[in-house]
């Protein structure tokens, strides 16, 4: 039932973002090349991101939001049954408690999705990343997915409540394949820091194209 009830509200907000927003999606192909599960790594400048990847990436995605964005129903309503779990703002930033929650899901399976910034942009462009995709990527394995979204920021910045109707468009890049501690003399550090070197690469790459 709750398989059936995320598809139905993904299959919802694609087609009204389809006509509001006209959403273009490019490099899906090459980003469903890397076996399940996979980590989706994705830029954050507004509050309909986790939506708009919910929506459009053909696999049922799980990720943590913060606590106060399901104060709001509507929002709350939507990112939940697209995958959302509530998190306390410390839980987010503490990492503990959150990256036990990923490393279970993609153990069971799962992708999961991930915002590195940290945080939402203020003006719309990249910010350097965290490692927390990179620390998880190189404790599971599973490779990580770029993924850049342009226009959200316009349809609905951070602070604001109006949600316009502005092009939206969604691009993936090539996975990103971690190896496993040890591979070619890498340390597990040297890794995670590896895996944000090139996400960050691949994402400012994807921003370029955008602007």
């Amino acid at each position: 039932m709750r398989t059936l009830f995320y598809w139905t509200i993904a299959l919802f907000f694609r087609l009204v973002m389809k006509v509001y927003n006209r959403v273009k999606v490019i490099g899906l192909d090459g980003a469903l090349a890397a076996s399940p599960p996979v980590i989706i790594a994705a830029n954050h400048c507004s509050n309909l991101d986790p939506i708009v990847i919910g929506a459009f990436f053909p696999r049922r995605l799980r990720y943590l939001a913060k606590s106060e964005l399901f104060s709001f129903a509507p929002l709350g309503l939507a990112i939940r049954a697209l995958g959302a779990v509530p998190a306390k703002r410390e839980d987010l930033q503490g990492a503990a408690g959150a990256l036990k929650f990923l490393v279970e899901r993609l153990q069971s399976g799962e992708d999961v999705l991930l915002f590195p910034e940290g945080q939402r942009s203020h003006d719309g462009r990249l910010k350097p990343l965290e490692e927390g995709v990179g620390l998880l990527a190189a404790k599971t394995g599973a490779p990580v997915i770029p993924a850049y979204i342009h226009g959200t920021f316009e349809a609905m910045p951070r602070g604001s409540s109006t949600y316009r109707p502005v092009k939206v468009v969604l691009s993936f890049g090539r996975p990103i394949y971690p190896g496993s501690p040890g591979t070619e003399g890498f340390s597990s550090k040297e890794l995670r820091r590896s895996v944000t070197d090139n996400l960050e690469r691949s994402l400012r790459e994807l921003e370029e194209r955008s602007f």
